[in-house]
């Protein structure tokens, strides 16, 4: 019984993909901090799982009690805290094979090895978290897995200290650093508690940690950037270096979308000054109409946004990228250079949304299309909208995904606050494309669909020797995760699983689609100019285990196989 516990579908493909990883990087020291992570997660994760079985004949224990996780999802620990530092140890392998060739090389690298160590301390300090959860009264004792757990955690500590830390070149700017990753750990704590308190049964724990390993990577690049442009004193070393190789694109989308995660705090905050002001002076005024507080509530979400978006990301992406002018006056400028193909693709895009958007939405109002094909529908007009760009327009791609995700992020605002006079309109089209992993706080599947596509693109800017690896959420999602299931659904009959709803023949389908349009793409983009260094038997295993992921996994798939396919084809 224990080995069967021990050894599940979803494990073995995690521990397939990071020792993959593992085993391709340059160096000991940048391999074993992965391996101890994965151990010290497959630790927690049987704690958690063990002690979830334990509840549902006992009372509710303390962490059960307290976070409520997405319903049907197993917890995912494992996979949620290895996926980004695979994801950066990647991008690492990668670049160290233009070390000798790039005068800037050296720097790149070391500023990326730092958000490795970042992103490994975070997920390693949410492990921890959860540890701290499980604590079991002292009559009951404490599970092996739990010691277990502790000591890889332990374990990761003392080689971070011997690795990073203790390295020759101390001083304050290596004080700096240290305390740099710290802050890093100790945010990811504070958010994962946020999202699994503020939103219940919106996300298994996996999937909090990989939101949150990720909005605080992101965030703390957005505060390295800054810092290293500060000149609060005569010597630089006091502050993180970054890489002087940023393109304006990535500075404009950093910047938007830091005003956008900006916005609840300044919308939350104006209201309550508003009600504050509307308290003081309820004696002197008569009772404020229901209808009237909500326009209210509504002209205060909009000048907030506007106070956003005029005020604040213009000053940061000129202190950061030194812009002169508005970033939207800079993005259509932008536009208007080579605006024959780009104002062409916009073109090409609005069609193509529109003429889905309105057939899809009649379809799911009018007819009996299973759900799941009905979205799977979507996944196909993903690779018709992104797969054109990729190739032709990759740099106007990469706004166009961080236009699309601003577009998305104020919308599900308005739809979650009630905006007048949006928010009943939103709301009601937004539901007609949900499914079980939708709660009904959140709708998180068209995120991660944009996000999956976006990412491995969004990741693949600057080097990027291997030519596939910006299409591999559009080949992932759009194409395999698609086939799989239409064909497992339509023609399945052998399941991977006696409870799973996966089948063999769906699997094989989405393997051998991504491989015919590998295949295809890679004469396309032999024609372009590219040149190909992908070798099809490391391409094979990286189908392979990104689609097995996606068979046995309980997780979102669309914000994991993206990230994990991507991982194996920078290899």
């Amino acid at each position: 019984m224990a080995p069967a516990a021990l050894l599940t579908g979803e494990r073995l493909v995690v521990f397939l993909f990071a020792a993959r990883v593992a085993l391709a990087a340059p160096a000991a020291r940048l391999a074993a901090p992965l391996a101890l992570l994965a151990a010290a997660a497959l630790a927690v994760e049987l704690a958690v799982d063990g002690a979830a079985a334990a509840a549902a004949a006992a009372p509710p224990f303390s962490l059960l009690r307290r976070f409520r996780t997405r319903p049907g999802a197993s917890s995912g620990i494992l996979l949620g805290a290895t996926t980004l530092p695979c994801v950066m140890l990647s991008r690492l392998i990668q670049l160290s094979r233009v070390l000798s060739a790039d005068p800037n090389g050296q720097e790149d690298f070391a500023y990326l090895e730092m958000q490795y160590w970042a992103v490994s301390i975070s997920c390693l300090s949410m492990l921890a978290f959860f540890l701290w959860h499980l604590r079991q009264p002292a009559n009951n004792g404490i599970s092996k897995t739990m010691k277990y757990g502790s000591l890889m955690v332990v374990l990761y500590l003392m080689t971070f200290f011997s690795l990073f830390v203790l390295k020759a070149d101390g001083g304050l700017f290596m004080m700096t650093k240290n305390v740099y990753l710290l802050c890093h750990g100790m945010a990811a704590v504070i958010l994962i508690q946020h999202i699994l308190e503020k939103f219940p049964s919106c996300s298994s724990f996996g999937e909090a940690i990989l939101v949150s390993s990720g909005l605080v990577l992101y965030f703390g690049d957005m505060l390295a950037h800054t810092l290293s442009k500060m000149e609060f004193s005569s010597s630089s070393e006091a502050f993180i270096h970054t890489p002087g190789t940023r393109s304006e694109i990535a500075t404009v989308i950093q910047g938007i979308l830091l005003g956008l995660f900006l916005l609840p705090l300044l919308y939350k905050s104006s209201l309550q000054v508003w009600i504050y002001c509307r308290t003081l002076g309820k004696q002197r005024t008569h009772k404020v109409h229901k209808w009237t507080e909500k326009r209210i509530g509504s002209l205060v979400f909009y000048v907030s946004l506007l106070v956003v978006l005029l005020l604040l990301v213009p000053s940061w992406t000129r202190l950061v990228q030194g812009l002169e002018v508005h970033p939207f006056v800079w993005i259509v400028n932008y536009m208007l250079t080579n605006s024959r193909e780009r104002l062409a693709l916009c073109a090409y895009w609005i069609c193509v949304i529109c003429v889905s958007i309105r057939r899809f939405y009649s379809i799911s109002k009018q007819s009996k299309t299973e759900r799941i094909l009905l979205r799977k529908y979507y996944h196909l007009v993903a690779v018709l909208i992104f797969s054109p760009a990729v190739i032709f327009q990759p740099a106007f791609l990469d706004l166009a995904f961080g236009a699309a995700f601003a577009v998305f992020l104020i919308l599900e605002m308005i739809r979650v606050w009630e905006v007048y006079p949006l928010g009943h309109t939103v709301h009601q089209f937004m539901n007609a494309f949900t499914d079980h992993r939708d709660s009904e706080i959140l709708i998180v599947s068209h995120f991660s669909l944009l996000l999956g596509c976006a990412l491995p693109k969004w990741m693949s800017s600057g080097f990027n020797d291997r030519p596939l690896a910006p299409f591999a959420g559009i080949l992932s999602l759009g194409i395999g995760d698609t086939m799989a299931s239409m064909i497992g659904y339509k023609y399945g009959v052998l399941r991977w699983s006696k409870t799973g709803k996966k089948t063999i023949e769906g699997t094989a389908a989405g393997i051998t689609s991504v491989l015919a349009a590998c295949s295809i793409l890679v004469s396309l983009l032999a024609s372009s100019g590219y040149i190909l260094s992908q070798h099809w038997l490391s391409l094979s295993v990286a189908v392979t285990l990104s689609l097995l992921l996606e068979a046995y996994t309980a997780q979102l798939d669309n914000a994991f196989i993206p990230l994990v396919f991507y991982s194996l084809l920078c290899l």
